[in-house]
Order: C-alpha cells, then structure tokens, then sequence
C-alpha cells in the first residue's frame, strides 16, 4: 500500500471524494504542515498552529496510481484561492500537497505545472508542494463525517456537491461499492 497527503479546504470535503476512490483503502482526516504537536480540531480551526486541514489516503498503486490521484485533487477544489476554500477562511484550508518521497513531489510539481500551463483557471494555481513531516489524525467526529451526518446542511450544501462532481468528472475511478 502506497500514502498520499493532501489538504484542499475542509477535511470532510475532501475525505468524502477520496473515500470514494476505487484502490482506496482509508482516507484519514486529520492535520498536517505545521508547528504545534498533537494539535486539536479547536486548535488547528484557530488558524495560529500551521496545520492544514488534510486527508491521509492509504491506496493500491495497482488500482489508482498517485498521478489520478492528483488529477482528482486539483479538479474538486480551488487550487487558485490562497489560505480560503469557499466560505471557509484561514491557512488551515489552504491548498496542499505533502509527499512522501521524491518521486510524489515530483510528480505533483510536473501535474501543477501542466495545469498552469494549459490555462485551466484564469488565477495562478498556488498550491503548496511540501514534504510531509508528521500527520495527526483528527478526532473521531471529523472520520466519515459526510457518511455519518449526510443530511447536514454543510454536508448537502458543500460536500455533496463536491461528491457528485467527483463523480460526474471521474466515473471511471468511483469504487463499485458506492
């Protein structure tokens, strides 16, 4: 099994997509790419501990390699808008990759640079390309949070859209079972 860090605004955004992936064995919510240890959700929504928030994806390079993860990652949120995703403001929703190793930075450095390239949105794409030093995994609350409170309304109004673009732009990836 290969990881993969990313933060694309709020966590429970982001976990309900890549939930959905097939080769996709867990996606963790949790908080990556700052100064504080053992932050808290409280802490890291403060915007004062560096984190972001951020989904650890456990896959099967087999199934989905790393390169369509990414695809899936610049294409469901804004990777224009700095330290903001929608409504939700602050450095702890900025637009993150955290790799691995080399070989992911460099992939995620050639896919955001060929996606500058061709012009996909009229504002430069400012996500971040840093080298994942510690994740945290977030509080129980926030794992499967679009699964266990799916008639929310920041669950039908934020996320399920996210989902449904997801599924609309990369049905060829989407897990059978969902």
């Amino acid at each position: 099994m290969s990881q993969a860090t990313f933060g694309g605004g709020c966590f429970w955004c982001i976990d309900a997509v890549f939930s959905r992936i097939k080769g996709v064995q867990k996606a963790i919510p949790g908080y990556a790419g700052g100064h504080t240890a053992n932050p808290s959700y409280r802490e890291v929504s403060m915007g004062n501990t560096g984190h972001a928030e951020v989904i650890q994806v456990t896959f099967d390079a087999d199934q989905v390699s790393y390169l369509q993860l990414l695809e899936v990652f610049f294409r469901i949120h804004d990777p224009t808008t700095l330290n903001r995703q929608g409504a939700d403001i602050g450095p702890q929703y900025r637009s993150v990759i955290l790799y691995h190793d080399d070989e992911q930075r460099q992939t995620a450095e050639k896919v955001k640079e060929t996606l500058e390239a061709e012009k996909i949105w009229d504002d430069p794409v400012v996500t971040e390309i840093v080298p994942l030093d510690t994740f945290y995994e977030a509080e129980e609350e926030h794992q499967d949070y679009f699964e266990k409170n799916p008639d929310r309304a920041y669950c039908q109004m934020v996320i399920l859209p996210k989902v449904e673009k997801f599924k609309s732009m990369f049905n060829d990836l989407l897990d059978s079972g969902q």
